[in-house]
């Protein structure tokens, strides 16, 4: 059965989960990045994508990530579509990964941003990497040079961090340094581990 050794590791944009995610592949755990396998099949599916918002987003059957995100976060329409395309093969494609990681009987992360939004993988353990809202807006605003407006409706897009932090198996504050942030995931992995034993 797939996702048996699963823990979900998310969060919420600019609250610091791929330098989590680091941190515990640091340590040694086996990690399914979601994100990686969206942009293979994204590509993968660049033909359908051209037909659907437009030839110019597609340049050597590879797609333009952010003129596509543009397209998407200015209409939930447009990005209802593209997810009823991309997320059924994304999900197969990470139960395919989580069933050859479950046979080595040891916890594993599986990193899915939008986890608790999408409500479609049977994972009972999460790890949420939380940050105030304050500090992510400033942190969104810094790392991709977005205006507040357009951070904001971004951020908008997804459940707010302060629900997903009471929805937390296990909580990681990443409101300090990246020092903290890694002391904080090594004691996440060592209640992990005892937790499988």
């Amino acid at each position: 059965m797939a996702f048996e050794y699963a823990i979900v590791l998310t969060g919420s944009i600019a609250t610091g989960k791929s330098s989590a995610a680091a941190y515990f592949a640091e340590f040694g755990f086996d990690i399914i990045d979601a994100d990686t396998i969206a942009h293979r099949i994204l590509d993968e599916e660049s033909k359908t994508i051209a037909k659907m918002f437009g030839k110019a987003l597609v340049e050597e059957e590879r797609v333009n990530r952010k003129a596509l995100g543009k397209i998407i976060f200015a209409d939930s329409q447009k990005r209802e579509v593209l997810e009823a395309l991309l997320h059924p093969l994304i999900y197969k494609a990470i139960e395919k990964e989580a069933e050859k990681l479950d046979r080595i009987k040891k916890p594993y992360l599986v990193d899915i941003p939008l986890f608790f939004e999408g409500e479609r993988y049977p994972i009972e353990r999460s790890i949420v990497v939380y940050t105030p809202k304050e500090e992510q807006l400033k942190r969104l605003i810094l790392r991709d040079g977005y205006h507040e407006d357009e951070a904001l409706r971004r951020i908008g897009t997804q459940i707010d961090i302060e629900k997903k932090r009471k929805r937390a198996t296990y909580l990681i504050d990443n409101s300090g340094s990246k020092a903290m942030l890694k002391e904080r995931c090594f004691e996440i992995k060592e209640k992990i581990l005892k937790d499988f034993r």
